[in-house]
């Protein structure tokens, strides 16, 4: 209890009821103060009950908070596991009601917090049957079950979505560097679009391109289609095998059975199932509707804590206990007619036991059969797949394996081929490389010299002019063009790029003294952020040292603070005591006898007599109930005999009457024939 009234008080101290309560000070609070105080904490976990409760009367108080504590699922102790209890504890504010209570909303406010803000949304309000018959309100309960159900799902969702660990710093890195590949790959379409731009037609190989994908995905969608209808009808073909198979097996057993045997297996199946509809499923039908009913019985309960453990498990004890004390009293009172009667409970018990068996073992057969059925037609499914819907013959066997080898000796030689015609093309495609290679190389070469020479980019137009030279004899060849045209656009095209030469000479000799510039600035841009770098880590390992040396004096001082306010509630403590110490001394030294009667000593001395007396009291009483015990035990025996005679009596009286009436009605009838 003393650990419960600290807890309690460190809670309401902190943070969020600042209050500034003490041991000493939380034990004196008075009913009305302990009632507020629970009145603040459950308003803390439900902002609607944060009400002052001098305004609303003393039954509307309870029944709020009632009603709040069965939303939160509460459990009293043991102590006061009565209801009735625990409300007029509840109503009058009495400390062992409300204690406890205090000190389970603080130990899990946050989850509380969290179901009674899913009770606002989840409590389903239950409407009357006879209001359900309208059809506006029966469409307003149905959104109403609807709106709730997608409450449920959303808030899983964002359970899941805090767990998961998603912070908004890492969606916006992902941002940022799809934004940054969205602009490298708009970069990468300019630079293609530029490069294709030179090309000729090509508007009209775009086009091409674009009929191609889109013939493409429609190929892709066909063959989606032509696999899902191969799918169904092999799905099809395989309803239609099974109902072949049963056929078969169906026709089977009319060809070869007799009439007596179909009506006794149709009375062996009749049997067993009566068995199982009648016995078998409604024992397992209850013993499952009993473990449901058990598992939502403990889902509905709270957490338990170790204790309530204990005290069920102790609860256990006592009923075996009892149980094994009435079963070895009923065995003593077993007669040699009951024995025999017990041995027939016996066999009869073990007989079921084997029936309930042999059902179980028939029904695994039953499943087993029905496995192994499944599995042949899956088999049988495979073979027709890969073109072997009928099982082979020795002949055709051995046919189709010479047809096997024959076509293993072809793939071997199509293989050896094959590994000729990849090692081929493995050195043709290293040639390839190398010549790459080697063209790079010398274009890199002829590059630096054009830089050199100040006519960069010299080799790529020469390059255009040959391609744009041999376009154009190609164009002149299909248009039956003469040589003299072509030999005027290759000097209108080495005008052309002697002008483009003339015109960039000067941007060229700029762009080199720009580069050089550059360059500068870059070296002295990289010292700067060698200084800059190197002084903000002295600076930041100088705040981390600061940081930790403030951190360890905050935690010094509030260690210190703590153990303040311990050695003063302490100091309180003793302070009591020692009071109470004194009073009770000057009470038991006091001549006076009234005082002396007040001393605790005094009380416990006249309590151990009051209770030295009744355990005498209570011997003398038993040792004459041990007297009485034969005498009494043999007149209960004689009662119930006597009991059993008149009951004996009251029967035959009975029987005597129902006998003499039908005798009467037997005579009037037959006084009525004579009449006839």
């Amino acid at each position: 209890m003393g650990d419960q009234m600290q807890f309690i008080v460190e809670k309401l101290n902190g943070e969020p009821f600042r209050k500034s309560y003490n041991l000493i000070s939380f034990d004196s609070l008075e009913s009305v103060q302990l009632l507020q105080l629970l009145s603040d904490v459950l308003g803390e976990i439900d902002p609607k009950h944060a009400v002052d409760i001098r305004e609303e009367l003393p039954e509307q108080t309870a029944k709020r908070m009632l009603s709040l504590l069965g939303i939160l699922k509460y459990k009293p102790p043991g102590s006061v596991s009565d209801l009735s209890a625990f409300r007029q504890g509840l109503v009058t504010g009495s400390k062992p009601v409300i204690h406890p209570l205090l000190h389970w909303l603080l130990q899990r406010t946050s989850e509380l917090k969290k179901r009674a803000y899913l009770a606002r949304f989840l409590v389903k309000l239950e409407v009357p049957a006879e209001f359900l018959q309208d059809d506006t309100v029966a469409d307003i309960n149905k959104q109403y079950e609807d709106l709730m159900e997608a409450f449920k799902n959303l808030h899983k969702e964002y359970e899941q979505l805090k767990i998961s660990g998603l912070s908004t710093a890492e969606i916006r890195r992902d941002i940022s560097a799809m934004e940054e590949e969205k602009d490298q790959l708009v970069k990468r379409v300019e630079r293609l679009k530029k490069r294709v731009e030179t090309v000729q037609n090509h508007q009209r190989m775009l086009e091409i391109a674009r009929q191609l994908r889109l013939e493409k995905e429609r190929e892709e969608s066909l063959a989606q289609q032509k696999q899902e209808q191969k799918s169904q009808l092999f799905h099809a073909e395989q309803r239609l095998q099974r109902a072949q198979l049963q056929l078969k097996e169906m026709q089977d057993a009319v060809a070869d059975s007799k009439p007596e045997s179909l009506m006794k297996k149709l009375e062996e199946e009749i049997n067993f199932n009566s068995y199982l509809v009648t016995e078998k499923m409604p024992r397992e039908l209850e013993s499952k509707k009993a473990s449901v009913y058990l598992l939502q019985k403990v889902a509905a309960e709270p957490a338990m804590t170790q204790s309530d453990l204990t005290a069920l498990q102790s609860e256990i004890n006592e009923v075996n206990a009892q149980m094994n004390q009435l079963i070895e009293k009923r065995m003593m009172k077993y007669e040699p007619t009951d024995s025999k009667f017990s041995m027939y409970r016996q066999q009869a018990s073990i007989i079921s036991r084997k029936k309930e068996a042999k059902a179980e073992e028939l029904q695994a057969a039953k499943e087993e059969m029905s496995r192994l059925e499944r599995q042949v037609q899956q088999r049988s499914s495979q073979a027709h797949e890969l073109e072997g819907s009928e099982i082979l013959t020795e002949e055709e066997f051995k046919q189709y394996v010479n047809k096997l080898r024959s076509k293993n000796t072809l793939y071997k030689k199509k293989r050896l081929e094959i590994a000729e015609i990849t090692a081929e093309y493995g050195i043709l495609q290293r040639t390839e490389e190398l010549l790459k290679q080697r063209h790079e190389a010398i274009q890199q070469q002829l590059q630096v010299i054009e830089e050199k020479k100040g006519i960069s980019g010299y080799s790529y137009t020469q390059e255009e002019l040959e391609r744009v030279s041999a376009v154009k004899s190609e164009m002149d060849e299909m248009k039956g063009q003469t040589l003299d045209n072509m030999s005027e656009m290759v000097k209108k095209l080495n005008a052309v790029v002697a002008e483009k030469k003339a015109s960039l000479a000067p941007v060229i000799k700029e762009l080199r003294q720009l580069r050089q510039k550059c360059q500068e600035l870059t070296q002295e841009r990289d010292e700067k952020k060698i200084q800059y770098d190197s002084c903000a880590a002295g600076l930041e390992s100088n705040r981390s040292a600061l940081e930790q040396e403030v951190k360890g004096l905050l935690e010094e001082c509030a260690q210190e603070e703590s153990n303040y306010r311990y050695i003063h509630c302490m100091k309180r403590t003793l302070e009591v005591q020692l009071q109470r110490a004194k009073e009770e001394m000057k009470a038991y030294v006091s001549p006076d006898p009234q005082e002396r009667r007040k001393a605790i000593r005094e009380q416990y001395t006249r309590m151990i007599l009051e209770q030295e007396n009744l355990g005498k009291k209570l011997r003398e009483k038993q040792k004459v109930v041990r007297e009485s015990h034969g005498p009494n035990m043999k007149q209960r025996k004689m009662w119930q005999d006597f009991e059993q005679l008149m009951e004996c009596k009251r029967e035959c009286f009975q029987k005597q009457q129902n006998q003499a009436a039908i005798g009467q009605v037997i005579q009037e009838g037959g006084k009525d024939r004579l009449v006839l």
